[in-house]
């Protein structure tokens, strides 16, 4: 300090104002360092949210009921060529449905999964244990779905499924929930519904997924003929707004396996515009000898559909459908079908959906039924309301 005054003393007045405003900042730094700092607490940093996982297994519920008017009033009381709205002035419980799965997921570790689709109502009497194909179809009528899965370590991972799974030959699926409109096209109704056997999926890419089947045939829980139906499926997603199929099946579909072989190559892609519209096409073509050597029989045909969602509770949808029945295939007689139908759809809230739907089938030939015993026109239009809910963990379509 001694030396500092001396300094001071030997500076001009400016340099002497400056030495003293530096020794005043070094005493306040030193007043400073001497205080502790308060630690900022714990609790005032917000930890960041974990993400919902999905759970391994999930216990769902499904109802779907309708009613519907046929403007022929058939006096039978049914509605001819119609998958899921059979029904004519009736109220009608399509189907009630249990649902216990666990899925498989390479990407969670998760090798083993199953699921169990157990159907009741008058769905499960169009899709389920026809004598016509079924040994003992009362055995297997109520399960809809039951198959085991496990990934295999080979490559990108191999999934294979084993039991009775559902069909994926045409676009419509079984859960209408999961679909734009509340009916069926005409090839929902003809193409097979289930198969019973093995399936095997392996990612070919990023883009495409491949799939073989080797199954006891078109609808056959047991088989009833000694041969097995096979199929190629190829799955694409080039982009986040498009996806599509191309499959082929081929098999014998005859009790006593001497019919000629039973061909469908099909195809269906949909295309999301954007967050309001959506597109989507089927085409079909079916081939069918009654024995080696027959002159085939064919089915060929297509469906397009679009779907505007006009707010995020209501869409509206539209599908407009052609099938070319060719020997009675489908329909029991030759004849070019065509339908159009209009459906609006309410999310009533999440799990409830209220469905207002018309249709109009048409056909080249008088076919439909009327109120009059043995007069057939060539229309059949209907209206009806159809009334959704499901419950569950399950996530995604069903």
């Amino acid at each position: 300090m001694h030396f500092l005054y001396l300094l001071l003393l030997a500076q001009t007045p400016t340099e002497k104002l400056l030495l003293e405003k530096i020794a005043q900042l070094e005493s306040r730094i030193a007043a400073l360092e001497g205080k502790a700092v308060a630690p900022v607490a714990a609790a005032s940093v917000p930890e960041p949210k974990q993400a919902t996982k999905a759970p391994e297994t999930t216990v769902n519920l499904y109802l779907d009921g309708y009613y519907g008017y046929n403007f022929n009033r058939p006096s039978s009381g049914v509605n001819e060529l119609r998958a899921y709205d059979g029904s004519h002035n009736s109220f009608t419980l399509n189907q009630g449905t249990l649902v216990l799965e666990r899925a498989a997921s390479l990407s969670e570790k998760r090798y083993l999964g199953g699921r169990l689709d157990l159907q009741f109502g008058q769905a499960t009497n169009t899709l389920q244990g026809s004598a016509a194909n079924e040994p003992r179809p009362g055995i297997y009528r109520n399960i809809f779905q039951a198959y085991g899965t496990v990934i295999a370590p080979l490559g990108k991972g191999l999934t294979v499924d084993m039991g009775k799974f559902a069909g994926s030959l045409g676009l419509e699926t079984n859960y209408a929930k999961d679909q734009m409109n509340y009916s069926r096209s005409y090839f929902f109704n003809y193409l097979p519904f289930y198969h019973m056997g093995l399936r095997a999926t392996y990612p070919v890419t990023s883009k495409i997924n491949a799939t073989y089947w080797l199954v006891n045939g078109a609808n056959q829980t047991e088989d009833f003929n000694g041969f097995k139906s096979q199929a190629v499926i190829l799955n694409f997603n080039p982009s986040s707004k498009v996806s599509g199929n191309v499959n082929y099946y081929a098999g014998r579909e005859s009790p006593d396996g001497r019919s000629g072989r039973f061909h469908v190559l099909d195809t269906y892609w949909t295309w999301k515009l954007n967050d309001k519209i959506t597109l989507a096409g089927e085409l079909d073509s079916v081939v069918s000898r009654t024995f080696i050597g027959d002159a085939p029989k064919r089915v060929d045909g297509g469906v397009a559909y679009a779907r505007y969602k006009v707010n995020p509770r209501w869409s509206l949808a539209s599908r407009f459908g052609v099938l070319n029945d060719r020997g009675g295939l489908f329909s029991g007689a030759t004849q070019n079908l065509r339908e159009v139908t209009l459906t609006s759809t309410f999310e009533m809230s999440e799990g409830f959906q209220m469905r207002w739907e018309y249709r109009r089938d048409m056909s080249n030939q008088p076919y439909f039924a009327t109120d009059r015993s043995g007069y057939l026109k060539k229309d059949m239009n209907t209206a009806l309301l159809g009334l959704i809910w499901w419950f569950g963990a399950k996530q995604g379509a069903w």
